[in-house]
């Protein structure tokens, strides 16, 4: 919402409030905290704007940016749902949705108040009876973990789960790398994101994994270093949910040049250099020509998924399975002219399947 100011309401100022400037800080935004009624009138003007926000609430903020774009209104929902949750009853019919975006001059009213009124509730009735429209949140976005108001530590751990779900449903779980990343997530997510940076963890376990499989090619256990480049990908992949997750949850996008893009063109270069280290005699003369294939390859295998469409471009840019299916023809012994048909069948393939529209 572009807010200028963090205004937080606290009894002390502990751990968590100063965690909390300091993130702000780094968002350049001006952050203030308040102990009663007195110190919010005194900090906004009337030229301002009020975004309010009810203790404990936890949104999906696509959802309520979009409820809250455009004019100002009081968020509510139906009162034999949000009362039961926790939400506070406006009307007959209504409860409270814990968002509100309305004129910052409603803070003058709060002088009218006891100090130790309740701020959030306060501004919701000065709001109303001023006249600010009620807009009623859809089923849909208070549906799971979209919309819930969290009262306690129990409730908090209970929708973690539902939370770290609700992030990642959008990515499809076709590929054996994409289903085993968002396995993990789901069931390690919540205890990384307690430990605060488990995306920065997961990518240095990836770069952890890239450097073993490297290792590994240059003593030459070409087969682990194949594994290891499998359990790379998968890493790379969970580290870039999270990082999802983590980059939802303070309101920022991912950034576009990631360590998470580095590491897949590290996989890549290591990929290519196992592919070449596999051969039992490797003469600098004649580099260039065994190692046309395996580059060929791993281009080929980035180029494909981005000219056609269809479900095997999961399976195509899948790079645990890649390291998976050439650990298995280095075993066998057939690794070298494999990988020129593997070659010859992406080519094949991305001139067969349907292009982009």
């Amino acid at each position: 919402m572009d807010c200028q100011r963090v205004v937080c309401l606290a009894r002390e100022v502990g751990p968590e409030v100063i965690a909390l400037q300091h993130q702000a800080e780094r968002a350049s935004t001006q952050f203030h905290v308040i102990s009663e009624t007195r110190g919010l009138a005194g900090l906004v003007t009337a030229n301002d704007e009020l975004l309010v926000i009810s203790e404990g609430l936890l949104v999906a903020r696509q959802d309520a940016l979009k409820l809250l774009d455009g004019s100002h209104a009081v968020l509510v929902q139906p009162a034999e749902t949000g009362v039961g949750a926790g939400f506070e009853r406006i009307d007959l019919n209504h409860a409270s949705a814990g968002l509100m975006r309305i004129p910052g001059r409603f803070a003058e009213g709060l002088f009218e108040l006891p100090a130790d009124c309740d701020i959030a509730s306060a501004l919701t009735r000065i709001a109303l009876q001023a006249g600010i429209a009620m807009r009623e949140v859809p089923l849909s976005s208070r549906e799971g973990a979209r919309w819930r108001l969290i009262r306690d530590e129990a409730e908090a751990q209970a929708v973690e789960r539902d939370w770290i779900r609700l992030h990642i449903a959008e990515i499809r779980a076709i590929a054996p790398t994409t289903w085993l990343a968002r396995s993990g997530v789901l069931a390690f997510g919540p205890s990384l994101l307690h430990a605060r940076g488990g995306g920065k963890l997961v990518e240095r376990s990836t770069v952890a994994s890239v450097l073993l499989a490297l290792g590994a090619g240059w003593l030459g256990l070409v087969v682990v270093g194949f594994l290891l480049c499998a359990i790379a990908s998968v890493l790379a992949e969970a580290a870039r949910m999270l990082r999802s997750v983590e980059s939802d949850g303070i309101g920022r996008a991912p950034p576009v040049f990631s360590l998470t893009l580095v590491l897949g063109w590290a996989i890549d270069l290591v990929l290519v250099l196992l592919m070449l280290w596999n051969a039992s005699v490797t003469p600098w003369e004649t580099m260039p020509e065994r190692a046309f294939a395996p580059i060929l390859l791993v281009l080929l295998a980035r180029l494909v998924p981005r000219v056609s469409h269809g479900r095997w471009n999961d399976w195509v840019s899948d790079r645990a399975l890649l390291s998976f299916v050439l650990a298995i023809l280095a075993v066998t012994g057939v690794l070298q002219g494999a990988v020129q048909l593997l070659a010859v069948a992406l080519a094949l393939g991305g001139l067969l399947v349907p292009g982009r529209k």
